[in-house]
């Protein structure tokens, strides 16, 4: 459907009760009848390009609706404070907007049966300073990439139903506050992208709900051997890119649900547990960045059969209430992994069959152990870069057979490149540069013969293609001599033909 918004439809049907105009290419201003809806009770005009702003009445003209979704369109101007009159509206979505201005402290006053609130990917600003917190049935409260100030109010810890708190990617600041340990139902946590500091309160995870939490790329610092105490439900956690100091705790062996570990670019430092030999659901491992030292622990095993699918949760919606699905974070966030030389956000079903090893730019060191081989043979990324490991590569490295992208180079590996490795069909980066590494280069064929001499290169002992043919200095001295001895003989042929 294509054209106006058919305002008609809602004029001339004062006993409509439903109306689905999802994903069409709709335009123009979203115009209401000169009288109420009482009967209207769900309304979703998601993704398509109407315009202009949310009519400030639609309260007073949609007095009973339950499910309101006017997401992905380009709604500018401020959310209409006459939302909060619904009385019964439980689901409110007006993400991927252009809206401006403040969040109306009405909605969380007022709306009492609201259930999910989504408004992220807009223009909104202002200080979330809500008094109260009425919202006692409210589920999610996603409000992700704004430009949100101030801090996370202390009101929020009233939200006993809470499930799904993201508000992420705005310009929060302070602590993270310690009521977050204590809410009963929350699950999934997002905060990352913002500037909050401070350290992790020690009951991060009293509650023991949590499954999700993402709080990388603010300036969180401080230890971590408190944080995790009771984190059994834990499947995803990212606290990257922040200050994080101290060793890794142990008690992260106690979160046997977990299948994404990122903790690159901290400060952290000491040996890598060898409890997350114990995680079996583990799939990505992020270590990069830190201080980490001593040895690979030779039992890592991350596995491409972690937990898919998640509990059936409070906040999911029943099909009654719409169509068109509410933006769901379980599903839709992404996850920042370094593969291919490139950090990638990988997000949906993709991170279901993506398993992964980046434990670059540490200092560990020793041998790496051959049974990595044989225990990791299904990873996609394997990054070892940027340390002080010594010994051969393992030639158990072809037994990797999924593997796509695998790092080994600044490191002081010896011995030659196990040739058995051309038989990696996926592989398409592959670096083993400024190592000690002596012998040939691979063969070129299948997949090898794609890489060129920036893979190989700072080896003094590597030879053959694709590396330039260099000639050695004692070589060149064999060849000055050789020539000077062919130059006397002819000299002396020369002469002797003359005399003759």
């Amino acid at each position: 459907m294509t054209g106006e918004f058919p305002s008609w439809l809602l004029q001339n049907n004062t006993k409509l009760e439903e109306l689905y105009l999802v994903n069409n290419s709709l335009s123009g201003s979203f115009q209401l009848p000169n009288h109420s809806l009482v009967n209207l009770s769900r309304l979703d005009i998601s993704r398509n390009e109407i315009d202009n702003q949310i009519p400030t009445e639609i309260g007073s003209c949609f007095p009973r609706l339950v499910f309101l979704n006017l997401s992905r369109n380009h709604f500018g101007g401020s959310i209409p404070s006459s939302i909060s009159n619904m009385s019964a509206l439980e689901v409110l979505d007006l993400s991927n907007n252009g809206l401006s201005g403040n969040i109306p402290e009405q909605l969380v006053e007022g709306s009492l049966s609201l259930r999910v609130l989504v408004l992220s990917n807009n223009h909104l600003k202002g200080q979330l300073l809500w008094r109260s917190f009425n919202l006692a049935h409210l589920t999610d409260l996603i409000l992700s990439r704004n430009q949100l100030t101030g801090i996370l109010p202390d009101s929020l810890s009233n939200g006993s139903s809470l499930g799904i708190l993201d508000v992420s990617l705005n310009n929060l600041t302070g602590k993270i506050p310690r009521w977050i340990g204590y809410m009963s139902s929350l699950q999934y946590l997002d905060i990352s992208e913002n500037n909050l500091s401070g350290s992790l309160p020690s009951n991060f995870c009293s509650s023991g709900t949590m499954t999700n939490v993402y709080l990388s790329k603010n300036k969180l610092e401080g230890s971590l051997i408190d944080a995790f105490d009771g984190c059994q439900s834990l499947d995803r956690l990212d606290l990257s890119h922040n200050y994080f100091r101290g060793s890794i705790p142990e008690s992260i062996g106690s979160s046997f649900q977990l299948s994404f570990l990122l903790l690159g670019y901290n400060n952290l430092e000491g040996e890598i547990p060898r409890q997350l030999c114990e995680l079996e659901k583990l799939r990505l491992i992020d270590l990069s960045n830190n201080h980490l030292f001593s040895h690979i622990p030779p039992c890592l095993k991350p596995t491409s059969e972690g937990q898919m699918e998640r509990e059936a949760l409070p906040v999911a919606l029943p099909p009654a209430l719409g169509p068109a699905p509410v933006e769901d974070p379980f599903k839709n966030k992404s996850v920042e992994f370094t593969t291919k030389s490139i950090s990638y956000p990988f997000r949906g079903i993709v991170l279901k069959y993506f398993t992964g090893i980046d434990l670059s730019c540490n200092n560990l060191t020793g041998e790496i152990p051959v049974e990595l081989g044989n225990l990791i043979s299904n990873i996609k990324a394997l990054n070892l870069s940027h340390n002080s490991l010594t010994g051969p590569i393992p030639s158990t490295f072809s037994n990797l057979k999924d593997i796509e992208s695998l790092d080994l180079s600044y490191n002081n590996l010896n011995g030659e490149i196990p040739r058995q490795l051309i038989n990696l069909d996926f592989i398409s980066v592959f670096s083993v540069a400024h190592n000690n590494l002596s012998g040939k280069t691979p063969e070129m064929v299948k997949q090898f013969s794609t890489f060129n001499s920036s893979c190989y290169e700072g080896n003094l002992l590597l030879c053959g293609p694709p590396l330039p043919k260099i000639v050695l200095e004692e070589d060149r001295h064999r060849q000055c001599q050789g020539l000077r001895l062919t130059i006397k003989k002819k000299m002396a042929l020369l002469i002797w033909g003359l005399s003759w």
